[in-house]
């Protein structure tokens, strides 16, 4: 089974949250999801997001690939491999 980490959609028209989740690559972009791992508002100036950064090394470290924009974001909270 093929893991991400990847976006998960949320909020009203135009105004866009999202949950950082974990989930197999074949499921649908707001469909089930493993574990949710933390959250990304891009509304809030700066854009605000919140990581567990020990699930989201656990992750890493089990194979799971983040997609570009979670490794962005990541990158800027200092997670790494």
């Amino acid at each position: 089974m093929a893991v991400k980490i990847r976006l998960k959609r949320m909020g009203q028209k135009k105004a866009p949250f999202y949950r950082i989740v974990v989930s197999d690559s074949r499921s649908p972009r707001d469909g089930k999801f493993i574990e949710e791992i933390g959250t990304y508002d891009p509304n809030q100036e700066p854009s605000a997001f919140n990581v567990n950064e020990e699930a989201a090394k656990k992750w890493l470290s089990n194979g799971a690939q983040p997609t570009e924009v979670v490794g962005k974001l990541f990158k800027n909270a200092g997670i790494t491999k």
